[in-house]
């Protein structure tokens, strides 16, 4: 029987712990989504305990909570910062098979030292330990990202939104490169009830938005601020996938029934959103942004909890809708005149798995290595089980040696262990290709391979 989290963690073959410990132990880290604080960054926040840090944001930690019948008063409620994490000790042991049972364990150890479980009795000892710590300097935020070797991170940013963190650690040439990512939800899903409020929000930005050619203006200077702020990447977060081919005048009258709160049809929908996204898709390409579509989600299911959480507060679970279609035909609305530009699809429902593992094939070319990625498991996926899914697809109908690798997705900054996790897991899978003789042993093709899906590939495909 093999020690808990031991050197070897995860991994079970000679060929295995060879790949991880020479080849991808030690690469740096590109976390190219996150929803991290720039200003945090900035303002190198030394966080005044270890609930503030790790339980604050963190809705994957909410959920277990729930589960294992802790009131919300200890969850989001105005219970102490002690009580919290004591609710969140007493809750660890029984995440057995959950991810969140090696997350919580991985992150004691990397940053606090701490290799003991976490359990209902030791809580104490391991909470004032921590907080010891986190006094230090070497505690803050910009020291913890050192820690693990962050070489480029990208947070998830409003078309609105002044940049000025991002920019300030731009001029400061901060060692790590903290990026926006563009991402204008807020304008696209017109049929929410936070749309009005935006436009209304834009308008004091100097953007009357009436038509169409109004929110094409604003989409492409807001654009144009965030590429010089140094955004390389946007990102879209699609409920469904929405597509049918409409003209100006036929977006402009939805855009008008929008603007006056009036219901849309489903096919008025699927134009407006279609038509913007394809109009998006063209701008990225002509700066070289990479576009991201995060697929699948059915949000804040609880309506009680919503009233009185608000959104993204761990409520939210996957949505069976069919994608296939429409996301043909949107990327083929890019394609059809070349400007389809580099792009990552992440799907939350692992039935979507195969579909976008061979639609990423029908987009590739442009002399472009690997331009069509199929995304990392992402949220709901980001399991053990979700990863090993997710590379066993991409490995079967693509090019897995291609593949660009790991992201966070976090509001955590103890989050990057997750990237430990995937190598490993990585390593676990290829290593038993070889040790099945699926594959040579060849020490350089492989170094080559590990190296790329933990590093050099995205480093090569986000140009920053």
């Amino acid at each position: 029987m093999k020690n808990f989290l031991d050197e070897n963690f995860l991994l079970n073959s000679d060929t295995a712990i060879n790949l991880y410990h020479n080849y991808a132990k030690d690469m740096p880290i590109f976390d190219y989504h996150n929803h991290l604080d720039a200003k945090q960054i900035y303002e190198d926040k030394q966080f005044d305990n270890i609930t503030e840090l790790w339980l604050g944001q963190d809705h994957y930690k909410w959920r277990v909570l729930r589960t294992n019948g802790i009131d919300e008063e200890y969850i989001t409620g105005n219970r102490s910062n002690k009580e919290k994490f004591d609710a969140f000790a007493k809750t660890i042991p029984y995440t057995i098979g959950n991810p969140m049972y090696h997350w919580t364990h991985l992150e004691l150890q990397r940053y606090f030292g701490i290799t003991t479980v976490l359990n209902d009795e030791n809580k104490d000892s391991i909470y004032e330990q921590c907080n010891e710590m986190l006094k230090k300097p070497e505690f803050s935020v910009r020291n913890l990202l050192l820690r693990m070797n962050v070489a480029a991170m990208c947070t998830t940013d409003d078309p609105k939104d002044d940049l000025k963190y991002h920019i300030a650690l731009k001029e400061e040439n901060f060692k790590i490169k903290v990026l926006p990512t563009f991402r204008p939800d807020n304008i696209i899903h017109i049929e929410k009830i936070n749309f009005i409020p935006y436009i209304k929000d834009i308008k004091e930005l100097g953007y009357d938005i009436k038509t169409i050619d109004d929110v094409k203006k604003y989409l492409s200077e807001r654009l144009d601020f965030f590429y010089n702020a140094g955004c390389r990447v946007s990102d879209h977060g699609l409920d469904q996938v929405m597509y049918l081919s409409a003209t100006d005048e036929q977006v402009n009258t939805i855009l008008t029934k929008g603007l006056n709160n009036e219901t849309l049809a489903n096919d008025e929908l699927r134009m407006y959103k279609g038509y913007v996204l394809s109009y998006l898709g063209t701008l990225y390409h002509s700066k070289d942004i990479v576009m991201q579509y995060h697929i699948g989600p059915m949000r804040n299911n609880s309506t009680r909890m919503f009233n009185q959480l608000g959104a993204d507060a761990g409520f939210d679970s996957i949505n069976d809708g069919s994608c296939a279609v429409d996301l043909s035909r949107l990327l083929d609305s890019m394609d059809v005149s070349n400007q389809l530009p580099k792009t990552v699809l992440y799907c939350l429902n692992p039935t979507d798995n195969a579909v976008l593992a061979s639609m990423i094939g029908n987009f590739q070319g442009s002399g472009i290595v690997g331009k069509i990625q199929f995304g990392s498991g992402w949220w709901f996926m980001d399991t053990k089980k979700g990863m090993i899914n997710q590379i066993g697809d991409l490995s079967s109908m693509g090019l897995l040696s291609r593949f660009i690798g790991m992201l966070t997705d976090s509001r955590s900054f103890l989050s990057f262990p997750r990237h430990e996790y995937f190598r490993r897991i990585v390593c676990e899978e290829i290593g038993n290709l070889v040790e099945n003789g699926e594959y040579p042993n060849d020490q350089v093709m492989l170094k080559e391979i590990i190296e790329g899906i933990c590093y050099n590939n995205v480093n090569s495909y986000i140009n920053i």
